[in-house]
C-alpha cells in the first residue's frame, strides 16, 4: 500500500474523459495534499478534443462492464448534484428504447449527396452489448411523446431503459468541466503537450519521468506516479497495450420543433429506391439518436477502420459522405430532423481492447511501480469515466481499488 505521507509527482497522460476525471478524483482523494502532491495532466491537443467531446453522452445502469457501471452511474448523479450538472453539462434522466422503422422516401436533393459507401467497412459500436431484448410493444403502445417520429414509420418499440436506469450528459461540457474542477483544486493542465515517452528507472521497476513536446521544445517532467489515459493513442506510448482504434462519425441537428427526451437505437428499413443502397449492400441501417437539452439531437452511425489513427485528435479526418448518410437515415423517419439545421458533422476514434477474454477497459496497475493504466473504454467512456477516475485515485494513493471489484479489468492479465 502506498504511503500517504510521501511526496508525489503525479502525471496524467491524456485529456479526455478518463484523464479529466482521474485529475478530478485525485484532487478529491482524502490523502491529497497540495503541499506534498502535484498533479499534471498532459494533453497533446485540447481537452475533450477526441471522442470525449464528440460522443453521445449516454449513461445507463445496463451498460458494461458490470463491475464498473454501478459505481460510475451513481457518481454521475452525485457529481451533477454537487456541481449543478443539470445546467453545467446537461445532465438529465430519460427514456431509452429500440425502435424498428420503415423509412420514408427522401427528395432527391437530399438523397443523392453522399456518393458511394463501402459495404465492407461498417463496424457495429456494440453499445447494446448483451442486453436482453424485451418483447417489443405494438405500435399502439408506443409512448405518446415520441410524436417527433413520422406517423406510420414506426413498426415496433422495445423499451430498454427509463429515467430510473438511463441518463445523459453533454460529453464536451462534462469533460471540460471535470478538468476545470480539477484545476480549481490544484491540478495543472497542459494542452498542446504531446507525450512521446515514459521513462523508467535503470532496472525498469519504477516510473521516473515523462517526455513530451510542447511548442517545438522537448520537455521532461519527473514523475513518481503516471496514469496512462490516452484512449486510442495508448499504444503509441505503451506499445504492448492491446488497444485498437475504431473511427465513428456523428452529427448534431437542431430540430425544427422541440422533441421529447429519448435515446433511440434504431433499425430503419430504407425504401428500395433510396440512393446508394446497392453500394452499401443492405437496406437496413441502425443509427443511434439521442435528444439533448437545449433543442439538440445527436445521431451516430456505424464505425469504420478505413483511415489509420492520426497523431492528434485535431487531425481526425471527417468523411462528409458518412455524416450525410446519418443525416439521410434519421431524416427518413422524422420530419423534425429532416427540416432541422445540421450544426456539426464530426468524427472521432473509440479505443477498443483487442485481447482474448477481455471484459472491458484496462484499469489498474501495470506491474511497474507508480504506473496505472486506464484505457480502452470503447463507446462507454463517458458513462464509465467517473468510476474509472475514482478508482485511479485509489490505485495512486491506496495502492488498490476500494470502491469496486474490477479484478477482471486488471491490465496485467493482457500486458
Amino acid at each position: 500500500m502506498a504511503s500517504h505521507s510521501e511526496t508525489k509527482k503525479i502525471v496524467i497522460v491524456g485529456g479526455g474523459i478518463i484523464g479529466a476525471t482521474s485529475a478530478y478524483y485525485l484532487t478529491r482523494h482524502p490523502s491529497f495534499n497540495s503541499s506534498k502532491h502535484s498533479i499534471t495532466l498532459l494533453e497533446a491537443s485540447t481537452i475533450a478534443g477526441g471522442a470525449s467531446g464528440k460522443a453521445g453522452g449516454l449513461l445507463a445502469r445496463w451498460a458494461y462492464p458490470s463491475s464498473l457501471v454501478p459505481l460510475s452511474y451513481e457518481l454521475h448523479a452525485q457529481l451533477a448534484h454537487e456541481h449543478g450538472g443539470e445546467e453545467r453539462w446537461g445532465y438529465r434522466t430519460l427514456h431509452c428504447g429500440s425502435v424498428e422503422c420503415k423509412g420514408n422516401h427522401l427528395p432527391s436533393k437530399t438523397e443523392g449527396r453522399n456518393g458511394d459507401v463501402d459495404q465492407l467497412h461498417h463496424v457495429s459500436l456494440e453499445k447494446k452489448g448483451g442486453q436482453e431484448r424485451k418483447a417489443p410493444m405494438s405500435t399502439k403502445d408506443v409512448p405518446e411523446d415520441l410524436d417527433w417520429l413520422d406517423e406510420g414509420c414506426l413498426r415496433s418499440y422495445d423499451p430498454m431503459g427509463d429515467p430510473s436506469t438511463t441518463a445523459q450528459v453533454h460529453p464536451f461540457q462534462f469533460t471540460t468541466s471535470m478538468a476545470t474542477l480539477a484545476e480549481e483544486k490544484g491540478a495543472q493542465i497542459k494542452t498542446g503537450a504531446k507525450v512521446s515517452k515514459i521513462n523508467y528507472t535503470s532496472d525498469g521497476s519504477s516510473v521516473e519521468s515523462v517526455t513530451y513536446e510542447s511548442g517545438g521544445k522537448v520537455e521532461t517532467i519527473p514523475a513518481t506516479d503516471i496514469v496512462i489515459a490516452a484512449g486510442p493513442w495508448t499504444q503509441r506510448i505503451y506499445q504492448s497495450a492491446p488497444i485498437t482504434a475504431l473511427r465513428a462519425h456523428s452529427v448534431t441537428i437542431r430540430p425544427a420543433k422541440p422533441v421529447s427526451a429519448y435515446a433511440l437505437f434504431t433499425e430503419i428499413k430504407l425504401p428500395s429506391d433510396f440512393a446508394r443502397l446497392k453500394s452499401r449492400g443492405s437496406q437496413i441501417v441502425s443509427p443511434e439518436i439521442y435528444t439533448r437539452p437545449g433543442n439538440e439531437i445527436y445521431a451516430c452511425g456505424d464505425g469504420d477502420r478505413l483511415v489509420p489513427l492520426p497523431s492528434l485528435s485535431s487531425e481526425v479526418e471527417v468523411d462528409q459522405s458518412r455524416c450525410q448518410d446519418i443525416i439521410d437515415y434519421v431524416s427518413s423517419i422524422s420530419g423534425a430532423l429532416r427540416d432541422g439545421e445540421v450544426t456539426a458533422r464530426q468524427a472521432c476514434y473509440l479505443p477498443n481492447v483487442n485481447a482474448p477474454g477481455s471484459g472491458g477497459p484496462l484499469i489498474g496497475l501495470t506491474g511497474v511501480n507508480g504506473e496505472v493504466m486506464a484505457a480502452g473504454h470503447t463507446c462507454w467512456g463517458i458513462q464509465n469515466g467517473p468510476g474509472t477516475g475514482k478508482l485511479v485515485s485509489e490505485f495512486v494513493f491506496d495502492g488498490e481499488a476500494k470502491s469496486a471489484n474490477i479484478a477482471a479489468l486488471d491490465p496485467r492479465i493482457v500486458l
